[in-house]
């Protein structure tokens, strides 16, 4: 369904760096990045402007976009997320969705990857030296930083600032005339290495997921919908809270399919077991 097809990174951040080799190695694909596409119409991490619509919705918005100016039918997209990891509410957490928005066959495939991994962080600084210290923890020069009033006042914004003398200049020029600076991750792709590799760690999963092929219909996106937990206890038989079964579904047909022991154990140790180990 996708090889050697022209498909379209909707993108403006340099996504392509790691979306592009892997779409040609495995697919050869060939990738196109449409010129002067604007993403952030649809919302900035420095929120300037807000994004108004889900992530989904937004990368479906990206596709859509980038189709209509390159009048492809097919495209790709990633949308992240930042702040307090779902399950661990203490650790920050990038979660990174990518779109294959196929026009021509009318099919939607996602895959998200969701990583501790992520410089994500902002402060209020009143002295150089506080700055120097975020700049340090944020991996400042390779991440940009992004510099401004406070919270609310998007008059004066510096992004993309990845060199010492400008960190330099603009907190002086900021904190003159305000006392104080807001500084923040920059969380761009192209101005965060780490967030690039988490893009490209959900690129892979989607090529999973592209040549996962429904058993009754081939449709490409053959993925797991459900985990269900009640693996049983090895001690006792009650079910634990352990994955017991996959459900896998195609997005086309009805067709379904239970997978049991998915991980390769049958059963459960019993020191995950509440009524073993209570």
């Amino acid at each position: 369904m996708f090889q050697s097809r022209k498909i379209v990174i909707a993108t403006m951040h340099q996504k392509e760096k790691v979306i592009e080799p892997l779409l040609e190695d495995n697919f050869k694909l060939q990738c196109t990045v449409p010129s002067g596409f604007d993403s952030d119409s649809l919302g900035t991490f420095s929120g300037e402007i807000e994004r108004k619509s889900d992530p989904i919705t937004t990368l479906r918005q990206k596709c859509l976009l980038a189709i209509e100016k390159t009048n492809l039918d097919l495209a790709i997209a990633s949308e992240g997320s930042f702040g307090a990891h779902p399950s661990l509410f203490f650790a920050q957490g990038n979660d990174e969705l990518v779109m294959l928005f196929d026009k021509k066959n009318n099919l939607e495939i996602v895959a998200r990857e969701l990583s501790l991994e992520t410089n994500f962080s902002t402060q209020i600084v009143k002295t150089y030296v506080e700055l120097e210290d975020f700049a340090k923890k944020a991996l400042f020069p390779s991440h940009g930083l992004i510099l401004r009033k406070n919270k609310t006042d998007y008059s004066v914004i510096f992004k993309g600032i990845t060199d010492s003398e400008d960190l330099k200049r603009i907190f002086k020029k900021i904190h003159s005339e305000n006392g104080e600076v807001l500084v923040e991750t920059d969380m761009r792709a192209l101005f965060n290495p780490t967030r690039m590799k988490n893009i490209e760690k959900a690129t892979v999963k989607l090529i999973e997921k592209m040549k996962s092929l429904c058993p009754k219909c081939d449709t490409p996106g053959f993925e797991i919908t459900q985990v269900i937990s009640g693996l049983p206890c090895e001690l006792c038989g009650n079910p634990t809270a352990s994955t017991w079964k996959f459900k896998k579904n195609c997005k086309k047909c009805d067709h379904e399919e239970l997978l049991v022991f998915p991980n390769g154990k049958s059963v459960e140790s019993p020191e995950y077991c509440n009524t073993c180990n209570p």
